[in-house]
């Protein structure tokens, strides 16, 4: 009976195997399955989000970015399965406990003659003391030193990866926000300046098609009615180009944001804040950014990580020590006289060839050591060059604010004269729209100042490593995450500025007022 079974196991066990041979052949995914996923993919991609129910601030623009964005979530993602890794990790220092079982069958008996060794002559009949069928058992709980040693310093490997992959998680968190403050002040700067674009166009091209009947009709002089319409066909391809601008603004916020495509928003009509200051005291913000930037901390784990890989390699080359605890074992063979016993004992085992490999791990742990804080070092002096060009740029972006500024007032008033002294000539009607144009392209200039303005202030945020996140973001709704990121803010800016404050660097913003740059 036992040998049926065995026949059938094994006709069954060669039918899979050649059917899993069969099934090695590529298999590309049919066009079905492909519409399946996309499909799947576009539903989860904007799975439970919460509506948009009014004009967006920059702080909920942040906010969702953060909480929807998903670069940010596939970090998260990572640092559950370096968290998971870890956790497992830690089993790997517990005893081993073995649990066996078996069966094993044969087509004839086990047996054999003895001879006597003197006169060599056959002294027993020929016999047996195993049967043909028999089951067997085991439990068996062992320890081992060297391996406790080495999955002691691959748990730690594996905590300070969890580490490293939260210092990336902080990384694409500070490259999110500054991506979002960047798009959404032109985009904002978009919402204002669209219309009016829009008409302006739409009027610019009346302007060159009077322009041109003016110069047919003899009303304009010929290189009068030429300088017109090139100015105009300068202005309306500027406006054009602009307006593409402005378009692609609006779409690389909702990118970020990820809202659903044909979603439409609209942005808070809010006064364009002041810009703080620059700072006075760089050489406090250089220590700040070599005490937080992410990839500094990064490279700071990394070295503990090949550290204690090189450690647990010198563990290998140490004696190991097993313990064997309980071995109980069962076999189900009559003719044994015991057919449950226990063992226990300790071994003791020593490659000694690997002796000599210890002084040429401590050489590669001395070099290693070396190589990981010049890699650091070099990268601390990158972080230093970033935070000083940061302020530099954040100082360069300012002026040039403020110059977009006075031209802007200057194209105004110049429109308004030109508007109020129009007459009904088609001269006086072409200069008011090109007055109004330059006016236009000025107004855009000053928004996409004010908007590098405060990508310049957040590049200086991001090369100094300032968090402005919540530990839980999945756990807060959005206007809770976007309160906690001003408020955050705030804070930072408050403590920034504080040392400059002391040494006697001003406080107020030097920059125009909000109503200025509106």
């Amino acid at each position: 009976m036992h040998k049926k079974y065995l026949k059938i196991g094994a006709l069954t066990a060669l039918s899979i195997a050649l059917a899993g041979c069969s099934s090695l052949t590529p298999q590309p995914f049919s066009s079905e399955e492909i519409k399946e996923r996309v499909a799947a993919d576009r539903a989860q991609m904007y799975a439970d989000q919460e509506p948009i129910t009014g004009p967006i601030s920059f702080n909920e623009a942040a906010a969702r970015a953060l909480k929807y964005n998903l670069d940010y979530r596939l970090k998260l993602m990572e640092n559950a399965l370096a968290k998971g890794l870890g956790d497992v990790s830690h089993w790997d220092m517990m005893p081993r406990v073995l649990v066996g079982a078996g069966y094993t069958t044969r087509n004839n008996d086990s047996g054999g003659r003895s001879i006597n060794i003197e006169t060599r002559e056959e002294s027993l009949a020929p016999s047996t003391s195993q049967e043909r069928d028999r089951s067997m058992a085991n439990l068996e709980i062992s320890w081992n030193l060297l391996d406790f040693g080495v999955s002691y310093y691959l748990a730690k490997q594996k905590a300070d990866q969890y580490l490293m992959a939260k210092e990336r998680e902080r990384k694409v968190i500070q490259n999110v926000l500054q991506d979002t403050r960047n798009a959404y002040w032109r985009a904002l700067g978009a919402q204002k300046l669209i219309v009016r674009v829009d008409d302006l166009i739409a009027r610019v091209n009346k302007g060159l098609e009077r322009s041109r009947q003016a110069e047919k009709q003899g009303l304009l002089p010929q290189p009068v009615a030429l300088g017109y319409q090139r100015a105009l066909l300068d202005a309306v391809t500027l406006l054009s180009l602009r307006r593409q601008d402005l378009e692609l603004s609006r779409a690389e916020l909702a990118a970020l944001m990820t809202i659903p495509p044909g979603t439409r928003f609209t942005l808070a009509e809010e006064h364009f804040p002041d810009l703080p200051p620059v700072p006075a005291d760089i050489e406090r913000l250089e220590t700040i950014a070599l005490e937080r930037r992410p990839e500094i901390m990064e490279e700071w784990y990394r070295k503990r990580v090949t550290t204690n890989d090189i450690k647990a390699a010198m563990i290998l080359a140490l004696p190991g020590i097993q313990f064997d605890f309980l071995n109980l074992q069962y076999d189900s063979n009559r003719f044994l006289y015991n057919n449950t016993w226990s063992e226990s004992g300790i071994r003791f085992s020593w490659n000694l060839f690997r002796l000599a490999s210890i002084p040429a791990l401590r050489r590669a742990h001395d070099a290693q050591a070396k190589t990981d804080d010049y890699r650091r070092m070099a990268l601390g002096m990158a972080v230093l060059t970033q935070v000083r060009i940061g302020v530099q740029r954040y100082a360069l972006a300012k002026s040039d604010l403020e110059m977009a500024k006075e031209s802007a007032r200057v194209d105004e008033r110049l429109f308004k004269y030109a508007k109020a002294a129009a007459s009904s000539r088609v001269d006086s009607e072409l200069e008011v729209i090109r007055a109004e144009a330059r006016e236009l392209l000025t107004q855009y200039q000053r928004y996409a100042s004010y908007s590098n303005a405060q990508s310049a202030w957040g590049r200086l945020y991001n090369s100094v490593g300032f968090d402005v996140m919540p530990e839980a973001i999945a756990s807060l709704d959005v206007k809770s995450l976007a309160n906690s990121i001003g408020e955050t803010t705030a804070q930072w800016e408050k403590g920034l500025y504080a040392t400059d404050q002391a040494a006697g660097a001003p406080m107020q913003v030097s920059a125009a007022s909000a109503e200025e740059v509106k």
